[in-house]
C-alpha cells in the first residue's frame, strides 16, 4: 500500500512538473535560442556523459538547440565560474559534481563563490566502492583496518586527483577508523588501476562506474560501499556504515545549475524538464547501469543539499589538513 501510494505521488509530481513546464516555457517564451550546457570535465567522463543526455532530452522537449562544452581544469571549476559570470537568463547551465562545488572551494582561491550559483536539480547519485587489489590479503574493512594499524603508513590509497572524491574518501577513513594511509594521487582513475591490480598502492574509493568491471573480472575486490544503503549492483557488498564507519559514507553526486539571479520561473520550468527527463526509461536504464540512484529532490532540497556538502567537505578538509600543493 505505502509503495503503491508513493509510485502514485511521483507519478503525480511527474504530471505537474511537465504541466508547469509547459505553462511557464509559454509565458516566458524560454528558450528562444540555444542554449549552453557547461561541463567542467573532458568530453567521455561521467559529467560529460550526464550532461549530453540531458541536452539530448531537454532539445527535443523544449524545440532548441543544447550545446554541451567542456572546460576541463581547476578542480572542474572553470565551467561554473564562466556559468557564475554569464548573463543571469537561463542560457547557460552547469551539470557539477561535488568535486567542483563542494570540495573544490576549500582548496583553492576562485574568481567566484560557488554557493551563488543557482541549484536547479539533483541528477544522480553514484556511490564509491572501496576495492582492494585482488593481490592484497584482505578480505573486509575491519581485516584492512587491522592491516593498516599494523603498519602505519605502509598502505597507500590511490585516488584520481588530490581533492578528488576519491581523495577525501580516503582521508574520511583515516578518520574515521583511526589509521593513517598514504594517498597516492594519479591522473585519472585509469592511472591508479594499474597499480592497484599490481599491488603498488593497496586500495582506493572508487567510483562505481569505474571499479565495476575489475570486480567483475575478478581483479579488484570490493570490501564496501560508502553510500547509505547497499548498492543493486553489489547486493553482498557491506555499507563503510555496517563495517562500523558511519562517517566516512561518500558519494558522487551530478546536479544542474544555472547562472544566480536567474528569473524564478525560468528556474522551475528547468527543474521540470529535468525531473521529465529523469523519469524517462531510457535515461533511467542508462544512470542505474553505472550504479547510480536518479535525483529525486526539489530545488530547495537540492540547494539545502549542496549547502550541507559544502560545510561538511570543508569541516573535513580543515581536519585533515588537506592541501594542494
Amino acid at each position: 500500500m505505502i509503495r503503491s501510494r508513493s509510485k502514485f505521488l511521483r507519478t503525480f509530481a511527474l504530471v505537474a512538473s511537465v504541466a508547469i513546464a509547459g505553462v511557464v516555457g509559454a509565458e516566458t517564451g524560454y528558450p528562444n535560442k540555444p542554449v549552453k550546457i557547461m561541463v567542467g570535465a573532458n568530453a567521455g567522463g561521467g559529467t560529460d556523459i550526464v550532461a549530453r543526455m540531458l541536452a539530448e532530452k531537454f532539445q527535443a522537449a523544449m524545440k532548441q538547440p543544447f550545446v554541451v562544452e567542456n572546460k576541463p581544469g581547476a578542480s572542474n571549476t572553470i565551467a561554473a565560474d564562466i556559468t557564475a559570470k554569464a548573463a543571469p537568463d537561463g542560457y547557460t547551465l552547469l551539470v557539477a559534481t561535488n568535486t567542483g562545488q563542494a570540495i573544490a572551494p576549500h582548496l583553492m582561491k576562485l574568481g567566484f563563490d560557488p554557493l551563488k550559483l543557482q541549484p536547479v536539480g539533483l541528477i544522480v547519485v553514484v556511490p564509491n566502492v572501496l576495492v582492494v587489489g585482488a593481490v592484497v590479503p584482505v578480505h573486509s574493512v575491519n581485516d584492512l583496518v587491522a592491516a593498516a594499524k599494523a603498519k602505519p603508513g605502509e598502505y597507500k590509497f590511490a585516488s584520481s586527483g588530490v581533492g578528488s572524491t576519491q581523495h577525501i574518501a580516503g582521508e574520511a577513513f583515516n578518520q574515521a577508523a583511526g589509521i593513517k594511509t598514504t594517498h597516492v594521487p594519479y591522473k585519472g582513475s585509469s592511472q591508479a588501476h594499474i597499480d592497484l591490480l599490481s599491488g603498488e598502492v593497496q586500495m582506493m574509493f572508487d567510483t562505481m562506474s569505474s571499479a565495476m568491471p575489475q570486480i567483475k573480472a575478478g581483479k579488484f575486490r570490493p570490501l564496501a560501499v560508502t553510500s547509505p544503503a547497499r548498492s543493486p549492483e553489489l547486493p553482498n557488498v557491506p555499507t563503510i556504515a555496517e563495517a562500523g564507519y558511519p562517517s566516512a559514507e561518500m558519494t558522487t553526486w551530478y546536479g544542474l545549475f544555472v547562472t544566480g539571479g536567474t528569473p524564478k520561473p525560468i528556474v522551475e520550468q528547468l527543474h521540470a524538464e529535468l525531473q521529465r527527463a529523469l523519469a524517462l526509461p531510457d535515461v533511467q536504464a542508462r544512470l542505474k547501469g553505472f550504479g547510480g540512484e536518479p535525483g529525486a529532490l526539489t530545488i530547495d532540497e537540492f540547494a539545502r543539499m549542496n549547502r550541507d556538502e559544502f560545510d561538511r567537505f570543508g569541516k573535513l578538509i580543515k581536519s585533515a589538513d588537506i592541501r594542494v600543493e
